[in-house]
């Protein structure tokens, strides 16, 4: 069994590790949840420590459909109900990008490299490391707002302009 304590301490000394250069060996399962709503919670309690959600968000790691916890000397698999990530916020900056803000103080802009994407019929948009960010309620309905629909040629629904780039928000009907 993996002790929360001793992961944390052998996290601290890192902001934003490189995890792709990290191999260690599988140590088990350890009882963190990422819920739906975007809370960790371990042993059925929820962490409520932003600091500590964020040292463990920054070493998350998704693998084969798993999600693990990473640090040089051992990998743990935590289990994620939805998405690991929430985007809690967002604001348009003078250049027309949309900029999101995630449940864990992370920063992206809507575009090619970020796009806002639909996973099981909801949306999110894809964050660093491939990860995926669900699209809190709130933020979806003032998106739902600025939204306009299709331009000549493409397909049907609702866009979000975020400067050159459009991004389906949801279908028409």
């Amino acid at each position: 069994m993996v002790d929360l304590k001793k992961l944390q301490h052998s996290l601290s000394d890192y902001s934003r590790p490189p995890l792709e250069q990290w191999n260690p060996p599988f140590c088990g399962d350890i009882d963190i949840v990422i819920k739906s709503e975007g809370g960790w919670f371990y042993q059925g309690s929820k962490i409520t420590r932003p600091a500590l959600v964020k040292l463990f968000a920054s070493v998350l790691w998704l693998e084969n459909d798993d999600y693990f916890l990473l640090t040089p000397v051992e990998k743990v698999r935590i289990q994620v109900e939805d998405l690991p990530f929430v985007v809690v916020g967002w604001r348009r900056l003078d250049t027309g990008v949309i900029e999101v803000t995630t449940d864990t103080d992370e920063h992206y802009q809507l575009s090619e490299r970020f796009p806002l994407v639909t996973h099981n019929e909801l949306p999110a948009v894809k964050i660093r490391d491939g990860f995926l960010a669900r699209v809190h309620r709130n933020v979806y309905y003032q998106w739902a707002e600025e939204a306009e629909l299709a331009h000549s040629g493409e397909p049907e629904g609702f866009y979000l302009q975020s400067a050159d780039a459009r991004f389906l928000l949801g279908p028409a009907s």
